[in-house]
C-alpha cells in the first residue's frame, strides 16, 4: 500500500527541509506511536532510528527535547533525575513531565520554536551514526537524514544543542 503525506505537521517539516536545501528521504507508513509499533514499518535503510522525549521545567518556561537511539529503554523518572543534575550544574531549571501525543515530537518540531525556548539534548552516539531517522512530527512517517544534513538542519534552526552520554543514566 502506498501512503501519502497525511498531516500538516509532516508537510511543514518536508517543506522546511526542501526550502532550506537540506537533503533527506522520507517514506510514510501506518501509525507507530511506540517504538515497537514503528519498527514494523521502518525500512532497513542504514540509519539509526531515534526515540524522542519532550520535557519542560516546572514553571513551564523552559523546554527540553532528549533524543537517543530507539533501542535504549530509559525510565522517565531516571531521565528526569539525570537531566535535573545536568541542568542544575549549569544553573538551569530542572525538568518535569510534558504530555504530548506519542509520536508527535522530534527534532523537526524545532522549526516551530522560533524563539528558541527548547534545548535539544542528543545522545553522543547519534553523532557517530552516518544517518539518522526521526518521524516528521507525525508517527505515520519517517525522515532519513545524513549526519551532515542533520548538522546543517541544527545550524539552520539555531536552538541550543548539547551532546550527552545518555547511557550513563
Amino acid at each position: 500500500m502506498d501512503y501519502e503525506i497525511i498531516s500538516e505537521r509532516q508537510e511543514k517539516v518536508l517543506h522546511y527541509l526542501t526550502e532550506h536545501n537540506i537533503p533527506f528521504t522520507t517514506y510514510n507508513h501506518p501509525e507507530g506511536k511506540t517504538i515497537e509499533e514503528a519498527k514494523r514499518w521502518w525500512h532497513d535503510d542504514g540509519s539509526l532510528h531515534c526515540k524522542n522525549i519532550f520535557m519542560r521545567n516546572h514553571k513551564g518556561n523552559q523546554h527540553y527535547l532528549i533524543c537517543f537511539p530507539c533501542d535504549d529503554d530509559l525510565a522517565i523518572h531516571d531521565l528526569e533525575h539525570w537531566l535535573k543534575e545536568i541542568l542544575v550544574s549549569k544553573g538551569l531549571n530542572s525538568p518535569g513531565k510534558q504530555r504530548t501525543e506519542p509520536g508527535s515530537v522530534s527534532p523537526f518540531g524545532l522549526i516551530n520554536d522560533t524563539e528558541h525556548h527548547v534545548i535539544l539534548f542528543l545522545d553522543s552516539r547519534l553523532k557517530d551514526a552516518p544517518a539518522l531517522s526521526f518521524h516528521p512530527n507525525d508517527c505515520r512517517g519517517t525522515v532519513v537524514i545524513s549526519q551532515e544534513a542533520f548538522q546543517q538542519y541544527l545550524d539552520e534552526i539555531g536552538n541550543k544543542v548539547e551532546y550527552l552520554n545518555v547511557t550513563t543514566i
